[in-house]
């Protein structure tokens, strides 16, 4: 492998760095931001998928000096008055509410050093999320890859499963988890500031100089020890095409041309496998003769309920392709298991592919099709062609990283690898222990898997129009009649144009916590409380506002138990009122477009009403109304859909019933009781959450 890198074609750009490190999980890297902030002198860039005020950098007590996040910038800017920080977070996706920060805005905004910025980034298409984890000081060091500053990335590289300091800013404990970053400086560093700083004039239109004046000062950490030095990185890139941006797909690109080029290996590390062009490129490197092993680092699960029901079911698709076309026996998948009894196995996060030992990269991007051309990615990669030393240092990281997840040191893997044929043998030779890397097997439920969309609608490559939704519940069997085809686009632009006025004009105000809490207080004082709450559902329902918004603020206002009730009877009585619009208006557009053929979705929910509406409600392939739409032009039965629908909603009305109470008291309150009390709801949901999965499995079995 040599000249591997093209700009323009798989990378953005092409720059050296006089320093490289790669740092393995979250105890390093927290360590190392640390020591980078304190030394920043200009100005400090953190750009993230989520980004958390309270994370604590450093744990176990070895610092007398603030070392939680927001406490570390407001002293750093207060230390340094020409110093400037600032924090971009994406603005994140209401299924993603329970997991974040309430608040970002106030804690890392209003709340923080008037030299501390704070912007959440929407600037990207509807489905799309800003992905990059990017830190960049002074312009002469970065981070990349894949840890973000946030909650439930801290662990050690012996990923102890009794670790007690491995717990996130509310005190909750969470299992063990594995990431890496890399570290640069140099011209590669003065790059990645050019690339946070576009990105910052995007999102707050504010464009900011690079740092001036005599920087004397060496901001690389002093506990990170160089691996490279004097290496050319390649800074690869995805952004979706938006407004005038136009689409850039390099981190796809060069997966292509470097999983083209290999010859002895291909090692990943990653959270997903389900991108159909880079499966296209391994299983065809399978099927060759002669062609590179492939190595599969992966988590046994990749996370919550509805990862596991989503994103894991596109991945046993591709494993069972890749096994397919792997008719030399040259594939191995795995999962890092780390005890027996109990069973615990690593969640691996990683975003890192190795090949041959003479290129690695390390980055944002998971091996999904939105990685591929939907969500904003930069990855850095390192080809060692020209350099012996470059090269070990590649197979040395590479070791590292196997000899973890074994259980076993650096040397043994080396011995073990000289002394067997293949990277493959030579794994297999040191499978033993509670510590080991287990065969992954991947499969799921068929029932599941019958359920579950398309990867286009699950995990979309590119911006997906809202009429692009249509083939995914329908399956027309004759052309489609030109007078539904309008009907139904202006359909799709009214829903559209309603999520352009609460995005894009300052009707978007209201789509906040604070305003709809501000809302529901009004109601709380007229004397016909309970009407006015449920017309707002539905007025809300048909207007496509978010109802996790709707969920958290009816409880703030009216408490766990009451809001919980309001909740469920809103949520009822919107989805039923949208199931009304779509029988009404949309019916006979799709039986035109459909013939007499019932769709997959449709059929489901014919024949198993109630399941399959509890599996659509919980497992969002689209919004709250569009979903509840659909069921209204499909065979459903009103009785099922309304049950199915109750059932469905009930996790997340219990989630922001309990979590969001005890959340807010724990602000306003942060004492022990508090605490107790919000993991106390924590293991409620979740048991919840456990009971309703073990019936849908019963029944998806009894069917």
């Amino acid at each position: 492998m040599s000249d591997l890198f093209r700009e323009e074609r798989n990378c953005w750009r092409v720059a050296e760095a006089d320093r490289v490190a790669f740092i393995v999980d979250g105890e390093r890297y927290f360590r190392a931001v640390y020591e980078a902030i304190r030394r920043a002198q200009r100005s400090i860039f953190l750009v993230g998928w989520d980004i958390h005020s309270k994370l604590d950098l450093l744990r176990g007590g070895d610092t007398k000096d603030a070392s939680t996040l927001a406490a570390l910038l407001d002293e750093a800017t207060a230390r340094r008055p020409e110093l400037h920080a600032y924090v971009l977070s994406w603005d994140f996706a209401m299924i993603y509410a329970m997991e974040r920060e309430f608040f970002p805005r106030y804690k890392l905004g209003w709340k923080s050093h008037d030299r501390v910025n704070f912007c959440l980034d929407g600037e990207h298409p509807i489905g799309a999320s800003q992905h990059q984890k990017v830190v960049v000081v002074d312009d002469r060091l970065a981070f990349c890859g894949g840890i973000d500053l946030s909650q439930w990335r801290w662990d050690t590289s012996e990923h102890r499963v009794d670790d007690e300091r491995r717990t996130d800013p509310q005190g909750t404990s969470y299992p063990p988890f594995h990431d890496v970053q890399l570290a640069v400086d140099g011209e590669a560093a003065a790059a990645l500031g050019e690339l946070v700083r576009h990105r910052w004039a995007r999102v707050s239109d504010a464009e900011l100089a690079d740092p001036s004046g005599d920087l004397h000062d060496d901001v690389w950490p002093p506990s990170v020890a160089p691996a490279l030095r004097q290496a050319g990185v390649a800074i690869a890139r995805t952004l979706p095409a938006y407004r005038e941006e136009t689409e850039v797909r390099e981190v796809e690109q060069l997966y292509l041309d470097s999983i083209q080029a290999a010859k002895r290996f291909i090692y990943i590390e990653n959270q997903y496998l389900t991108s159909s062009r880079v499966g296209d490129a391994l299983a065809e490197r399978l099927a060759e003769e002669d062609g590179p092993e492939v190595i599969v680092v992966g988590p046994e699960e990749t996370g919550g309920w509805l990862e596991q029901h989503t994103m894991d079911v596109l991945r046993a698709r591709m494993l069972r392709r890749l096994r397919d076309a792997d008719r030399h026996d040259r594939l191995r998948v795995y999962y890092p298991r780390l005890s027996v009894d109990p069973h615990v196995s690593l969640m691996v996060h990683a975003k890192v592919m190795v090949i041959d030992d003479v290129f690695m990269r390390v980055g944002s991007s998971n091996l999904s099709n939105r990685s591929m051309g939907l969500d904003s990615e930069c990855d850095l990669a390192i080809e060692a062609a020209s350099s012996d030393e470059h090269g070990a240092a590649i197979k040395g990281f590479r070791q590292r990283l196997l000899a973890e997840h074994l259980g076993v040191s650096a040397d043994a893997l080396a011995n073990a690898e000289d002394e067997s044929k293949s990277l493959a043998s030579a794994i297999e030779s040191l499978r033993s222990g509670d510590r080991a890397l287990e065969p992954l097997d991947g499969e799921v439920l068929p029932e599941v898997d019958e359920l579950v969309p398309d990867a286009s609608v699950v995990d979309p490559e590119r911006p997906v129009e809202p009429e692009a939704l249509l083939p995914s519940f329908v399956e027309p069997e004759s052309q489609p009649n030109r007078g539904a085809l309008i009907k139904l686009a202006l359909v799709a632009l009214a829903v559209l144009a309603l999520a352009g006025l609460w995005r894009w004009t300052p009707l978007g105000e209201w789509l906040s916590v604070e305003k709809l809490t501000e809302a529901g207080e009004w109601m709380e004082q007229r004397p016909f409380t309970p009407l006015y709450l449920l017309a707002a559902y539905v007025v809300a329902g048909l207007a496509v506002i978010p109802v996790t918004l709707l969920f958290i603020a009816t409880v703030i206002v009216f408490g766990p138990w009451v809001g919980m009730a309001y909740a469920i009877v809103g949520a009822e009585a919107a989805a039923l009122a949208a199931f009304g619009v779509g029988r009404l208006l949309g019916r006979d557009a799709v039986k035109r477009i459909a013939g007499s053929s019932v769709n997959r979705i449709s059929r489901k929910l014919s024949e198993r009403g109630i399941l399959a509406t509890i599996t659509l409600r919980i497992i969002p392939v689209a919004p709250f109304s569009v979903v509840n739409v659909v069921a209204g032009v499909s065979d459903v039965r009103l009785r099922d859909f309304a049950v199915g629908n109750l059932v469905g909603v009930l996790p997340g009305v219990i989630a922001a019933a309990f979590l969001t109470d005890r959340i807010v008291a724990s602000l306003r309150d942060p004492s022990t009781t508090t605490v107790a009390l919000v993991a106390v709801a924590v293991l409620a949901v979740a048991a919840g959450v456990y009971a309703l999965r073990r019936v849908l499995r019963r029944k998806g079995q009894s069917r």
